[in-house]
């Protein structure tokens, strides 16, 4: 029997994202935190993980606790900080795996320290700061206030605070002048820290766009996301960084069939061919993460072109128009990839749909296959 071709299926090359970590963390030349959160940016957190790690990648991030448990249930022994937490959250789970957590209240500083005492386990602390992102971290109101009482509970042996971070709104537009403004509020916050006697704490601020774009955010250390996936933070071309996308999103043709010029095609019948021509259907849609929007506008790769999504994307299909080019059903349809054969990128899919590729990558999944290439991290 012939092997089995899947319907669709996600590539991802884990040669690239360890070579994406090693640009990225020789580029800076100090510790380098790979975020893994939202399943590895839809790359696949474990394996994601390993491949950072593979290539040079000196802590992980993630977004939630369940993230973090779940890296250690996998057997991945890294650092690994989590921060993004709800009242009540299970720290004491987060002390027992060594899982480094940060806050930005007081309120959940006490919940932290609870943990400590109850699990007989210090923590491992990061504090966050507000510095004009207007989300996660304390504002300048209640940062002294919050430094004070982690500087208390460092003293009395209930945790040590390994971390002092913030995040940055405009990254992505380098020369804009809210960074330098963040810049100097993060090292205010830093300077009231240090005076509490937290002196030991790693600053880290830089995301992806500002690992590759401003040496002035990287401190102590860089925590870049999306770049570590070989996708471009600043909306470019990733080659231009050194990075390569480990992302290939394909699918095989359904049913391939001749029509007359004139007909509807899909829901609505936004597309008609002007000519006789050859319609492909490709079995994914919506439920699969691939964006409605893209109806009319997407491009993708079939028989050796590039070709626009023709009509509505559905919840299972969308319809491709191959004039006479012949199709059959079974040949591929590449959605993005790296670009090395003529498909679409990821950045190419953002810019048709007027999102960006962090949406992109992170929200296609539901029934695709998801397959792995390369060795790096594996076990």
């Amino acid at each position: 029997m012939s092997e089995r071709v899947p319907r669709a299926e996600v590539v991802v090359d884990l040669d690239a994202i360890a070579a994406n970590t090693a640009v990225l963390r020789g580029r800076v030349g100090r510790p380098l935190m790979a975020v893994v959160k939202a399943d590895g940016y839809g790359h696949g957190l474990v394996p994601a993980a390993r491949a950072t790690l593979a290539g040079g990648a000196d802590q992980l991030g993630v977004a939630v606790l369940e993230e973090a448990l779940a890296l250690r249930a996998a057997g991945i022994t890294a650092p690994v900080l989590a921060w993004l937490h709800t009242p009540g959250s299970d720290y004491a789970a987060a002390l027992a795996a060594d899982v480094e957590v940060s806050v930005n209240t007081e309120r959940a500083l006490a919940e932290v320290v609870g943990a400590a005492r109850a699990t007989g386990r210090p923590a491992r602390l990061h504090l966050c700061a507000d510095t004009g992102l207007s989300r996660e971290g304390a504002g300048p109101a209640d940062w002294p206030g919050l430094v004070a009482a982690a500087a208390r509970a460092q003293e009395d042996g209930d945790l040590a605070v390994v971390g002092l971070w913030s995040h940055l709104a405009y990254a992505d537009a380098p020369t804009h002048p809210t960074i330098g403004a963040q810049v100097r509020v993060f090292e205010e916050a830093v300077g009231i820290a240090r005076g509490a006697g937290l002196t030991d704490a790693r600053l880290h601020l830089a995301n992806s766009a500002a690992t590759v774009a401003l040496p002035g955010t990287w401190f102590d250390m860089v925590r870049p996301g999306i770049a570590v996936y070989g996708l471009d933070p600043l909306g470019g071309d990733a080659a231009d960084h050194g990075l390569r996308p480990a992302m290939t999103v394909r699918a095989r043709a359904a049913l391939t069939k001749r029509v007359p010029a004139g007909v509807g095609v899909s829901y609505g019948h936004t597309y008609s061919p002007d000519r006789e021509t050859t319609l492909v259907l490709v079995p994914v849609g919506y439920a699969d993460g691939v964006p409605r929007a893209g109806g009319n506008r997407a491009p993708v790769l079939a028989a050796g072109a590039r070709r626009t999504i023709a009509g509505r994307v559905c919840m299972d299909q969308f319809v491709l128009d191959v004039g006479d080019d012949e199709v059959r059903p079974g040949d591929e349809v590449v959605l993005w990839g790296p670009g090395d054969a003529g498909e679409p990128t990821a950045q190419d899919w953002a810019d048709a749909v007027d999102t960006i590729h962090y949406e992109l990558v992170t929200r296609v999944g539901g029934r695709f296959t998801r397959r792995y290439t390369g060795t790096a991290g594996a076990v």
